[in-house]
């Protein structure tokens, strides 16, 4: 643990300084090559409101097109790595994700029905994050009805079959929607793109991830205590039911904002606590804010390589199972290699 300690700041550190490279690489290379001192120039231009000497088109590209997208896998990869541990550290089970609680296929089905109704891209937004809170609002509500001995496995066993029952709903939704117009955009919008990704959606998206991520943030130290039996922890005077229901709100609330901004992209809440765990230890006050950074670098990582590596873009929800498979299995054998 000791090692586990000093280790946690390097790491932080090499994490933060792979996002940055990562960034300047990310708006520097696509279609449209820019320069990285051209980069550098637009990003200052932006922040002091100085004029930046560049082509209207150059500056247009880095701060229209690439930043918001930019800022849109940096904020997903960040939020759902941050869930991810904190889900897996509530149901003291590495194999938990994001979408345990069935958020994702509520967010799925929310969205499907809103471009099923030919609605506008805010309200398929704002129907994915409804659709995700009303699936994780079921999940608790019915496992608080039935209470079995087990209240965690009661959970999980709740979100399987709610997450199914999502499923269904969206599958019923692909069965009647117009197969020429309507199907593909729901296949799509399933699949994952930050390619839409606007100023205005940030706007709504970005603020709604850091107040789910905040509280996390702030109970980090006791979150840690939810990996102890429930008796070992109310013996520290933890209210266990109560903060299990603030890391549920909270957690969904991130899932949700990250799927209703682009869409169902999975493997990132899965894959990056168990990367963060094998550097720096079990502990939730040192996986979190490490998997935050390392979640952002590899969403942002795969994106990049999604829209430049051939020329019709990679969904980035195909491109996570793709890479997270391997990632994951090596993971798995290096931490039982310990």
């Amino acid at each position: 643990m000791i090692l586990d300690r000093t280790r946690f700041p390097l790491w932080l550190a090499v994490a933060f300084a792979v996002l940055l490279a990562l960034v300047a690489w990310s708006l520097s290379v696509g279609r449209f090559p820019v320069a990285p001192g051209d980069v550098a120039s637009a990003l200052w231009s932006a922040l002091t409101g100085s004029e930046s000497g560049l082509a209207r088109n150059v500056e247009a590209v880095i701060l229209q097109v690439r930043a918001p997208r930019l800022l849109a896998a940096v904020a997903v990869g960040a939020a759902l790595a941050a869930a991810g541990a904190a889900y897996q550290n509530l149901f003291k089970n590495p194999l938990v994700s994001p979408d345990i609680l069935g958020v994702s296929a509520g967010c799925a089905l929310g969205a499907g029905l809103a471009i099923l109704w030919s609605l506008p891209v805010v309200a398929i937004q704002g129907f994915a994050f409804a659709g995700g809170l009303a699936a994780v609002a079921l999940v608790v509500a019915v496992g608080s009805w039935v209470r079995g001995r087990d209240p965690i496995l009661t959970l999980i066993l709740t979100g399987v079959v709610v997450g199914s029952l999502f499923g269904a709903g969206i599958a019923l939704v692909k069965y009647v929607a117009d197969p020429y117009n309507q199907l593909p955009a729901i296949t799509f919008w399933l699949l994952g793109s930050f390619g839409g990704a606007a100023p205005k959606d940030l706007a709504v998206g970005l603020p709604l991830i850091v107040l789910g991520l905040a509280p996390l943030a702030l109970l980090r130290w006791r979150i840690d205590l939810l990996a102890l039996s429930e008796d070992e922890a109310r013996s520290l005077g933890l209210d266990v039911a109560k903060l299990r229901l603030v890391v549920i709100v909270c957690a969904t609330l991130v899932t949700a904002s990250a799927v209703a901004l682009a869409g169902v992209i999975g493997w990132v809440g899965l894959v990056i606590p168990h990367a963060a765990r094998l550097l720096v230890g079990a502990s939730f006050a040192r996986v979190m804010p490490l998997s935050l950074l390392l979640g952002a670098a590899f969403m942002l990582a795969v994106d990049t390589l999604c829209r430049t590596v051939v020329a019709t873009e990679i969904p980035p929800g195909v491109a996570t199972a793709f890479v997270g498979t391997p990632v994951f299995i090596a993971l798995l054998a290096a931490t039982f290699r310990r």
